[in-house]
């Protein structure tokens, strides 16, 4: 009889304490990229006032940083919905798959540009992929051919039409999405524009991948962490200096900070909206679909986000730099959103 007493006792209290960890999580929570954070911090501000639900909580962790946490597992201790400045790699959705999150839709939020940018009280310049790859390559071809440690000190040793400068260039960390958009976009079409580079990848494809990909380490890339303000802040401070964000962030900081010129394009809304700024890329974020039902507002959400008040061309994150998708895009993507489809693995 006490056996029995004890059991029911003990099934009780485990009913009880999941009973209370769903209690206790009654707000959405979201994570991810730093790029993608205002957009999402907007949403979850105007769907907090009118949609009866809690403000859902908005971290910035970088998009690598909220990929794994997404990934981690299902329930009420794992997030709901994580932002990424790139696309969900096939290695990220495995490990979701691990772990439980069978079921992610992909929702594809708009565009956005990667801004090289400096002090407005500085020279405004125009780069080219070239430059930059060869200012924060981590090894760069000598006159023989032969790769070696990347020995340019100035921009002018980069190009001879650049100021003789110090190369000091401020950006985010591995876990950034921004960084791996950066690398892929900016880096690798850089590192191709070089002869005997782009002839290494017919012959030895790995070292081609880590020449095109290498961030040098010796002082003249800083690592900025994930904070985007952060950096606007000391490139203000330091007009030598110049840093790798988000177009949103350039867009809100036209008082303190300009935009390179990249191959002659500079990053505005039209040119990262129709491609012709080099460093332009997508921008998304992932529900977790077991989820909904169990954390209230996750649906009411994403329908929230993909409405034309808030992502159309003159929604209300346009006024935060979002540059929105073409129309039919974007409304074949609010119906899938909207309807929680499932992803396939990403090639």
């Amino acid at each position: 009889m006490n056996k029995t007493l004890l059991t029911s006792a003990i099934v009780l209290a485990m009913t009880s304490l999941s009973t209370q960890a769903l209690a206790a999580r009654d707000t959405i929570n979201i994570v991810g990229s730093s790029t993608v954070f205002p957009f999402s911090t907007a949403v979850a501000e105007t769907f907090g006032r009118t949609a009866g639900f809690n403000t859902p909580k908005v971290e910035s962790t970088g998009t690598g940083g909220g990929m794994k946490l997404f990934c981690a597992g299902v329930g009420v201790d794992h997030p709901d919905i994580t932002n990424a400045s790139r696309r969900m790699k096939a290695s990220e959705f495995e490990n979701c798959q691990k772990a439980g999150a069978k079921e992610i839709t992909e929702v594809k939020i708009g565009f956005d540009g990667i801004a090289i940018a400096n002090a407005k009280s500085a020279k405004h310049l125009d780069l080219s992929l070239k430059d930059l790859f060869l200012a924060l390559a981590k090894d760069v071809p000598d006159a023989s051919g032969k790769f070696i440690p990347n020995p340019n000190k100035t921009w002018k040793d980069v190009n001879s039409k650049l100021p003789n400068s110090k190369i000091e260039v401020l950006g985010p960390p591995p876990t950034s999405g921004t960084r791996d958009a950066f690398v892929e976009l900016a880096m690798d079409g850089g590192c191709n524009s070089i002869p005997e580079i782009k002839e290494l990848k017919k012959t030895d494809e790995k070292m081609h991948k880590a020449v095109c990909g290498g961030i040098r380490e010796d002082g003249a890339y800083i690592e900025a962490g994930e904070n985007d303000n952060l950096i606007v802040q000391k490139l203000s401070t330091n007009k030598n200096a110049l840093g790798i964000f988000g177009y949103s962030f350039l867009e809100q900081n036209t008082d303190k900070v300009q935009g390179s010129k990249i191959a002659g394009v500079a990053p505005t809304y039209d040119t990262i909206s129709d491609g012709s700024y080099p460093i332009s890329r997508s921008i998304y974020f992932y529900v977790k679909n077991g989820h909904v039902g169990t954390i209230p507002g996750i649906k009411q959400f994403v329908t929230e986000f993909t409405s034309e008040k808030a992502w159309g061309p003159e929604g209300y994150l346009a006024d935060k730099g979002l540059i929105s998708l073409p129309d039919a895009e974007r409304a074949n993507v609010a119906k899938s959103a909207q309807a929680l489809t499932p992803m396939s693995k990403p090639e």
